[in-house]
């Protein structure tokens, strides 16, 4: 039987796949403060240009870099594994296989990006980047690609995780970059949010504001801004996830994959798996395609298609996505990662044109699921991670109940090892639900009243 199934570096892909080639329906573009679209100039200040073309490129296809290869080869092509005991323990018909992301150094998919990013900013002229992290994890990898290319790194952390999660920053801090928690005092929207919250546990919006002021704020013009998931160039990526699974689940013949799952924070680790089998979709695969996200932070299932911005601060342009609004504090749940208020424009369109179905889950049976899988197949997984975890064991027990054999597919996006301050407060039984009240909902939404609205608009095929 094949436990994990392998690529030889030889097979690795060499090209990037880009879903906006094949949206049926656009995505309607990002807003200046003014409500007209902006024009790549206008994202200059922040990003460099050649990511500027990769984030508006209409390309299906989009040449990786050698030298980027070069790099992605120290843990790349990651394995294809069989969740042979898993399926076991369910006693299910179906064949449950996952993308093993946990191999990457820094224990996650946040790589993928964080190499592709430092190495185009290099090739620009930029010597430093400043960036935004929930749990840790794209913090820990933009430290590490960081540190690969001889750049420095700053690192505006979330407070609540950067209080839960110290080895975090010890992993950005041993590949030289400076971790700090947000909101902090060192930029004008941590003093104004400290000013009105002294006790704020941050949040990511909060996070990016100090990033972004950091980056166009340096008179040298050498510092940008490096974002982990949302915009189109992460997206295009990470794709990499998905193209080698495809190749490794031919190699084994599996022919169709019924259900392609992952865990939604801001979207990246979920479209670079799905978004190379919603291409299939698109030419009239039957596949189902759900990402996940938290009951108390639902984006994609409470939250409405609207046009924001990425930040608390209203520095980000406006961008057309499922968003629970700016100001949106969530709870201190422990999948940090998943604590975003927005969700990518591409995977927000996805959504409209039905090419996936989004569901929440809460958070004891996410711990519940990461515990089975555990103890099951051996690897302890990131909290973000099992939220895709108990999306797929609901579709196995779906498919026992059914009596179908279908092929589940989902990505295991980071291991738990830095974050089991949550497992041991699980064990306790100190960790509770909790779905987002309505009236706080309600709330945070009232930051999106003045903002233009999108149009809603699908092809009606799905």
């Amino acid at each position: 039987m094949s436990v994990k199934i392998l690529l030889e570096e030889s097979e690795i892909p060499r090209q990037w796949y880009n879903l906006a080639a094949d949206l049926p329906t656009p995505m309607q573009p990002p807003l200046g403060p003014d409500g007209k679209p902006i024009s790549p100039e206008m994202l200059a200040p922040v990003f460099p240009m050649n990511i500027i073309e990769q984030e508006v490129s209409q390309e299906r296809w989009i040449n990786i870099p050698e030298e980027i290869l070069e790099i992605l080869y120290r843990w790349r092509p990651t394995p294809l594994r069989r969740a042979f005991f898993l399926e076991k323990a369910l006693g299910t018909p179906a064949r449950i296989y996952y993308k093993d992301e946990s191999v990457s150094p820094p224990g996650s998919h946040k790589p993928n990006t964080a190499v592709a990013q430092a190495w185009y900013n290099k090739q620009f002229g930029i010597k430093r980047i400043t960036t935004e992290t929930g749990a840790g994890q794209w913090g820990s990898a933009l430290s590490f690609a960081c540190c690969l290319l001889g750049l420095e790194c700053k690192v505006y952390m979330v407070r609540i995780s950067f209080d839960q999660k110290p080895f975090r920053r010890l992993m950005m801090e041993t590949w030289g970059g400076k971790c700090i928690p947000s909101p902090s005092t060192e930029t004008n929207a941590g003093r104004a949010i400290l000013e009105q919250d002294p006790d704020t546990p941050g949040s990511l919006g909060i996070a990016i504001s100090e990033a972004v002021e950091d980056a166009v704020t340096d008179e040298t013009k050498q510092t940008r801004y490096s974002l982990g998931s949302v915009l189109n160039h992460v997206m295009l990526h990470q794709t990499i996830i998905g193209l080698e699974a495809k190749k490794q689940l031919a190699k084994i013949g599996e022919k169709k994959v019924d259900i392609v799952i992952g865990c939604a924070g801001g979207g990246s680790n979920y479209a670079g798996l799905s978004f190379p089998f919603m291409a299939d979709k698109i030419a009239g695969a039957d596949i189902t395609i759900i990402p996940t996200e938290p009951t108390s932070c639902p984006t994609m299932t409470r939250g409405p298609f609207a046009y924001d911005f990425g930040d608390t601060a209203g520095m980000t342009p406006l961008l057309p996505m499922y968003s629970l609004g700016h100001t949106f504090v969530p709870p201190p749940i422990h999948a940090g990662g998943l604590r975003y208020h927005g969700i990518a424009p591409l995977v927000s369109q996805s959504i409209i044109e039905g090419l996936a179905t989004p569901r929440a889950v809460h958070q004891t049976e996410c711990y519940e699921a990461a515990v089975l899988f555990a103890r099951t197949e051996g690897v302890i997984p990131a909290p973000e991670t099992s939220h895709a975890i108990a999306a797929a064991i609901q579709e196995a027990n779906k498919a026992k109940e059914e009596g179908k054999e279908k092929v589940i597919l989902f990505n295991f996006s980071g291991h738990g090892l830095m974050d089991l301050v949550g497992y041991e407060k699980f064990f306790a039984g100190r960790l509770q639900d909790y779905p987002l009240p309505e009236e706080l909902l309600n709330k945070s939404l009232l930051a999106l009243k003045d903002l233009p609205k999108p149009k809603v608009a699908k092809s009606g095929r799905w």
